[in-house]
């Protein structure tokens, strides 16, 4: 028997782009393996059995578990994972919405020794936290990359437990791919199928039609037939800040919009109750933000100290600002703008909206920084380094940097990127994470809250940190065997 898992969209494309959908995220991790994986908030064991770090985090030395092959026979070895590593520091490789080449600013110009089963990786820049790069590194086989390259649907290999061995515009399958692996999955075939309605998601799997519906409705109730699991996702929905030019340039004014800003009647009232208000860069589960990013880190809910603000930088009659708003990602953004206006028109700010129909082409225009004061956005990746790193710090002015500077937080990232001692650095990260909330880049709102759905009783089942379903991981459902 398939275990039938139900999702909104059914996708699956090069595993060197960069990504953050769990739809295809899952998948991938069915398939591929990675160096090392996250556990929790640790990182651990996974092609590599062990690791040592030197240099302040620029030599990355790793010992690769013996005896493990691709799905097409061909061995896992220094030589095959030097060759991933390098597929994906490639030029047009690392691709995600609007940004290319994520992955090269990190392993471009790396240097490799390959011998056996150990594999050196010398950065060309200090980086303590690669880890955060290396859990979304997928291993490909060699062999595989040509026809990659040409987009074949079915060209997929990787060492995981599962193997591709069918697909189409609405169902991926995999069956188990007969590499040893750790641990053992429970079930032997998986087939991802898509249904955009989440009503029609959840009734399969309380009528015993699929085992598994991701992104659910969280009200859903859990009965004796069916388990439903609330976590909060650790994607950040926020706006982004002009620094560069017009009013919000002003640390008072981005200041006074962060106080002007009630989370709890947002969250109430765009989103039914189903997030959890944020009111720092990054989600309480990143590394660095700890107990600050749970309890507001001293970010209320004050209009009055916003007016205060507004008035000290000039603008006690009131102030206009342009916002650019999608229509999906986050799909919920049109309705949000009209909530956000309402709150900043108590404090004398209006809000000029302008709507955008085509997501990528609003994604590129925000990485060519022609946003106008602010746009609807979101911030996904689990590293807190790349988050400062590609968001915040004005020497890179990355993809999504949009003109702020901070020479206090830039400091503090040039010593974690040399901090090996991982309590060290997260102290740092914590540090940083203080010093944006005084002078916050972005106005940052809410975690959404998000579901998903297993046939049964699974009282012990769990969401991984990242918000990525883990398909290796599920449980035993019943009725199914593994041979």
């Amino acid at each position: 028997m398939s275990i039938r898992i139900l999702q909104p969209r059914i996708m699956l494309g090069d595993p060197h782009d960069c990504t953050d959908a769990a739809d295809e995220l899952c998948v991938q991790g069915a398939i591929y393996d990675t160096l090392i994986r996250r556990e929790g908030t640790r990182f651990v064991p996974a092609l590599a059995e062990a690791w040592t770090v030197a240099d302040e985090g620029r030599t990355w030395r790793f010992s690769i578990r013996p005896g493990v092959v691709f799905h097409d026979g061909s061995p896992c070895d220094a030589k095959a994972l030097q060759a991933s590593l390098e597929r994906m520091a490639r030029a047009d490789k690392g691709y995600t919405l609007g940004s290319p080449a994520v992955w090269r600013q990190y392993l471009g110009g790396a240097d490799y020794q390959s011998d056996g089963l150990d594999l050196t990786v010398h950065l060309a820049e200090p980086m303590a936290d690669f880890a955060d790069v290396l859990v979304q590194g997928l291993i490909v086989a060699p062999s595989a990359f040509e026809a990659l390259d040409k987009g074949e649907a079915m060209a997929h290999c990787g060492t995981g437990p599962y193997k591709l061995v069918a697909r189409d515009d609405d169902s991926i399958q995999v069956s188990a791919s007969g590499v040893a692996h750790w641990p053992r999955p429970a079930n032997n075939e998986l087939t991802w199928v898509r249904e955009p309605d989440a009503g029609k998601r959840l009734c399969a799997v309380a009528e015993g039609h699929a085992q598994v519906a991701a992104n659910v409705d969280p009200a859903a109730v859990t009965t004796p037939d069916m388990t439903v699991l609330r976590y909060r996702a650790p994607v950040a929905i926020i706006y982004l800040l002009n620094a560069a030019k017009g009013p919000l340039r002003d640390a008072r004014v981005r200041k006074a919009l962060t106080l002007a800003v009630d989370r709890e009647a947002i969250v109430r009232d765009v989103l039914d109750g189903k997030g959890e208000p944020l009111c720092g860069f990054v989600s309480p589960a990143h590394f660095g933000a700890g107990a600050g990013a749970e309890n507001g880190d001293g970010i209320s809910y004050d209009p009055e100290a916003a007016r205060q603000l507004l008035a000290e930088a000039g603008h006690a009659g009131g102030l206009t600002l342009d916002v650019d708003c999608p229509t999906r990602l986050p799909d919920e953004a049109e309705r949000l703008t009209e909530v956000l206006a309402r709150q900043l028109a108590l404090v004398g700010v209006t809000l000029n909206v302008h709507i955008h129909e085509e997501r990528e082409e609003y994604a590129h225009m925000v990485r060519r920084k022609d946003i106008r004061d602010l746009c609807v956005f979101d911030s996904s990746p689990m590293s807190t380094f790349r988050v400062l790193y590609e968001k915040i710090d004005s020497r890179v002015a990355g993809a999504w940097w949009q003109g702020y500077r901070n020479e206090n937080v830039e400091a503090l990232i040039d010593k974690g990127r040399r901090t090996v001692d991982t309590q060290e650095r997260e102290a740092l990260y914590r540090d940083a994470y203080h010093l944006l909330q005084e002078d916050p880049p972005w106005l940052t709102l809410y975690n959404p809250i998000r579901a998903i759905a297993f046939a049964g009783d699974h009282p012990g089942v769990s969401m991984p940190v990242d918000g990525v379903p883990d398909m290796r991981g599920l449980p035993k459902f019943e009725g199914t065997q593994n041979g």
